[in-house]
């Protein structure tokens, strides 16, 4: 199969966005706080065999998915990306890897249902707007161009950073839901790049805001990985809670 493939040698020291990305139109889903109750994992967001192993510190080198996906959501701007997969990461290819975005993004909890976006993964070749990559927890430090790190993902500019150590083994406070962890952080760092800032816990015992940092920690709420809970937009005040990142327990 032929492959496209991209260094980080083009990458190491930018902390914006990579220069090889199209520019994106820009647009904002508008906060709203209501009463709700989640059930945080729907559809088979999973990747169920083979265990996914993955060094430290990767090459620095993406495998990107061949195949166009379908247009996500019926209405709002539409924006393009692309899916690349770290080498030296196994258990999950970019096509696999690829499918699990778009089949979360085409869930109804997911921003397309919000009726601003419309969001549709790119073949080899094609214009793109953003770029979600899996990357081992060194790169990730690389791509994210925010420190040292290696626990959590991010967003960077027009890069979207998925850390494989969260994607293969989550966060204690998902309680083993690991199915609901890969909504959440796909849902998380797309929502950055769509132009939501953090948010914070609304109350104890309600769902956490998909925009609240609940990689490391959820401060009273449930864990929640959609941006729409019960039909209706979602979210918390702005702001972020002053959690330390775990570090080297990858």
């Amino acid at each position: 199969m032929f492959r496209i493939v991209v260094t980080l040698a083009l990458l190491a020291g930018c902390s914006s966005s990579p220069s090889y990305s199209a520019p994106a139109a820009s647009s904002s889903v508008p906060p709203s706080v209501a009463p709700a109750s989640a059930a945080p994992s729907r559809g088979a967001a999973t990747i169920d065999a083979p265990v996914i192993r993955f060094p430290v510190g990767g090459g620095g080198t993406f495998d990107f998915a061949q195949a166009a996906g379908q247009v996500v959501g019926g209405r709002g701007t539409l924006l393009s990306y692309r899916v690349g997969v770290e080498r030296g990461i196994t258990g999950v290819d970019p096509a696999t890897f690829g499918d699990a975005v778009e089949l979360i993004y085409a869930d109804p909890g997911s921003w397309p249902a919000t009726g601003n976006w419309r969001l549709r993964r790119v073949g080899a070749g094609e214009r793109y707007d953003y770029t979600i990559y899996l990357a081992t927890p060194a790169t990730r430090d690389v791509l994210c161009g925010n420190g040292y790190d290696r626990y959590t993902s991010c967003r960077n500019g027009n890069t979207v950073v998925v850390n494989v150590a969260r994607w293969a083994r989550g966060v204690p406070g998902y309680n083993g839901d690991l199915a609901a962890y890969r909504q959440y952080v796909v849902n998380h760092e797309t929502g950055h790049r769509l132009g939501r800032g953090h948010e914070l816990c609304p109350g104890p015992g309600r769902p956490a805001p998909v925009m609240q940092q609940q990689t490391l920690g959820l401060h009273g709420c449930t864990p929640n990985p959609w941006p729409i809970v019960d039909g209706r937009p979602y979210a918390g005040r702005s702001g972020q809670y002053d959690d330390p990142t775990p570090g080297e327990q990858t």
